[in-house]
């Protein structure tokens, strides 16, 4: 009776609990919040100043008495307190929402959270303690490869070979899925923030410039890129210190630039897809040489990425229809079907 109640009273969320953002999907409503994983906080006082978007512009220009403050390390918590507190605030911008506005604010939703495959026992229950605390009814994981592959409309249920790899912010989750399950699955802490690192190394020991995430990150999205590029045509101004002078400085930088920077990071994914591909079934290797290797998350989105990965292990790849919401896409998937939910689900799901 109690949980009819709730069903009458209350609305289903799937969240992508990403690294760099997050994205929700209300059942009924579609994806109504996209925000950068973010939060700034008053260092005294810990009151939250402000949340996603508001907060990343914040990176570096905040005053002593303000941290922005990244809880989410490699798609698990790495600050528990302040992640309850995004949590909070993310439930509270749902109901804030105009197309919520019809829902009773009665802050017990049923949540279910994509994370990474690889995270421990420990890992998982603070992820759902989060939320719980947060204000969910309750709280089911799935594993991010999983939601992804459903989110990009993989055979996942069916008695065929299935490959996803999701390069995301903190992790890149690669999975082999058949039957509802995943047979092979890696995860590596090398995916988009890694990528702007590597950036940010090759331009200080290249141009001896110091530049920040932000500016290689959009560095990064402008003109990134994996092709073979002759040409110079496209090109992109970066600022910042020189390490020699210590003056501000600006110069001029390519797309041949960026593909020298991310060499490194892209063999150690192609290397990891290889490396499990290597230990794979091979009837479901046979399924894959067919259908192919999907690719999603953000960094999918870099060009001549699945030509390189192509052609480094002689598969085809493709990139999934909008690989940035394949998470959540997949997440809401198991919340209109109860079915497919009890069948990928991580066991334990918290109930308020």
């Amino acid at each position: 009776m109690l949980e009819k109640f709730w069903n009458a009273v209350s609305y289903d969320i799937g969240i992508d609990l990403g690294t760099a953002n997050i994205l929700v999907f209300v059942k009924g409503k579609g994806i109504i919040i996209r925000e950068p994983s973010i939060v700034a906080q008053h260092k005294k006082t810990k009151q939250i100043i402000a949340f996603g978007t508001q907060a990343k512009r914040m990176l570096g220009k905040t005053p002593a008495s303000i941290v922005a403050v990244k809880p989410l390390r490699n798609g698990v918590i790495s600050d528990f307190d302040v992640a309850q507190a995004m949590l909070h605030e993310l439930f509270k911008k749902i109901h804030e929402h105009p197309s919520t506005s019809i829902f009773p604010k009665i802050p017990r939703p049923r949540v279910v959270i994509g994370i990474p495959a690889g995270v421990t026992e420990v890992e998982r229950r603070a992820v759902q303690e989060a939320a719980i605390r947060a204000g969910a009814r309750t709280a089911h994981l799935i594993e991010e490869p999983m939601a992804a592959a459903i989110g990009a409309k993989l055979p996942v249920e069916e008695p065929t070979g299935s490959c996803i790899v999701d390069i995301g912010g903190g992790t890149t989750e690669m999975a082999i899925i058949s039957l509802g399950g995943l047979v092979m699955n890696k995860s590596i802490r090398m995916a988009g923030n890694e990528f702007d690192q590597y950036i940010i190394a090759y331009i200080r020991n290249t141009h001896n410039l110091l530049i920040g995430e932000r500016t290689a990150e959009e560095a990064k999205l402008t003109i990134g890129s994996l092709l073979d590029v002759h040409n110079n045509e496209q090109k992109h101004i970066i600022r910042g210190r020189d390490l020699i002078s210590g003056l501000p400085k600006a110069i001029t930088i390519y797309p041949s630039d960026i593909k020298s920077a991310l060499q490194e990071p892209i063999d150690t994914i192609v290397h990891a897809l290889s490396d499990m591909l290597e230990n794979a079934p091979p009837e479901l290797v046979s399924d894959i040489l067919q259908s192919g290797i999907c690719l999603a998350g953000g960094g999918s989105l870099i060009k001549g990425l699945p030509e390189l990965i192509a052609k480094k292990v002689h598969m085809p790849v493709w990139v999934a229809d909008d690989p940035l919401t394949c998470v959540v896409r997949g997440c809401a998937k198991v919340l209109e079907e109860v079915d497919l939910l009890d069948k990928v689900k991580i066991v334990g799901g918290l109930r308020y």
